[in-house]
């Protein structure tokens, strides 16, 4: 009995941050109808910022709780005015161009990310474990958790209300769904599209950098963490369906799963498995277990 226990927690506290990267991946390409490249950048930008905090707080000896409250508000700051900038100054140029020319630029963000990053911080590995204490260890159904690690899901359960209250629930979030849905037909109307896509841009980068920040006390900081990042977080929306917050939670969920439980049974297959379940749901659901309902043109 432990032992499953031990792979659903181990699946769902992968699943958290993957969702978190995930969700604003899919959201972007939700309003923008971009395949963001870069995604995996912002999350190891968020993740270097977050180090950076932390390791100034601790040197002055101040709290870890507020080393925990300044990683999270410096990097969403940040990412936030990082995304706007980007949008505005660079992606905005090439809107109504061939979807290829924006993966192409946004590619080309994602290598030029991952200089800056080993410009500004070097190549070796950078430690914030402060917060990773803040929690203690925690006993559950006889076994010991990092308190951290546990906190990470409702965690990421709250982040996903936020953003799907936001989406459904507010004015703006309907004026955003209104894009995703039929863009030109909202421009029509009289909403402003561009300021749609730099917030919805802005969001999908702070969602990136939240989840790097969230994972930092976790890991050793270095060079090569947005490649995993991103090809995981592609996994999940594929799976779940681009454009759809259920279908990335539900897509976390699958792939935390099936790499906690090939950890522990069958390590060798780890990513094989992610492949294994994102080229099934392709087989049966080309377009996600949550297909995104579009307009038919007649």
């Amino acid at each position: 009995m432990n032992f499953f226990l031990t792979i659903i927690l181990d699946g769902l506290i992968q699943a958290s941050w993957l969702f978190i990267v995930a969700l604003g991946l899919t959201l972007v390409f939700g309003v923008l109808k971009i395949l963001n490249i870069a995604h995996g950048s912002f999350y190891a930008l968020g993740a270097y910022l977050a180090a950076t905090a932390v390791t100034f707080v601790a040197a002055r000896g101040l709290s870890p709780v507020l080393g925990f409250v300044v990683m999270l508000v410096s990097v969403a700051v940040i990412a936030a005015l990082i995304g706007l900038l980007l949008e505005r100054g660079l992606l905005k140029m090439f809107y109504g161009r061939d979807e290829v020319v924006l993966l192409l630029v946004t590619y080309a963000v994602f290598l030029m990310l991952e200089d800056i990053t080993k410009l500004i911080w070097g190549v070796n590995p950078i430690y914030a474990n402060q917060p990773y204490e803040l929690f203690g260890n925690v006993e559950f159904a006889g076994l010991f958790y990092v308190g951290y690690d546990l906190a990470l899901i409702p965690m990421s359960i709250a982040i996903g209300l936020i953003v799907w209250f936001g989406l459904n629930r507010t004015v703006t979030g309907k004026i955003v769904s209104a894009v995703i849905h039929n863009a030109e037909m909202s421009a029509s109307m009289g909403v402003r599209i561009n300021r749609v896509y730099a917030i919805a841009f802005a969001v999908g980068v702070l969602l990136a950098a939240l989840a790097g920040a969230l994972t930092a006390p976790k890991i050793s900081v270095q060079p090569g963490l947005s490649s995993e990042v991103i090809i995981l977080s592609f996994a999940i929306v594929v799976i779940g369906g681009l454009g759809s917050v259920e279908g990335a939670a539900i897509g976390a969920i699958l792939v935390g799963m099936a790499r906690a439980a090939s950890v522990h049974l069958l390590p060798q297959a780890e990513l094989f498995m992610i492949y294994l379940i994102m080229a099934a749901v392709l087989v049966f659901k080309p377009e996600g277990l949550f297909r995104r309902e579009t307009a038919r043109r007649i």
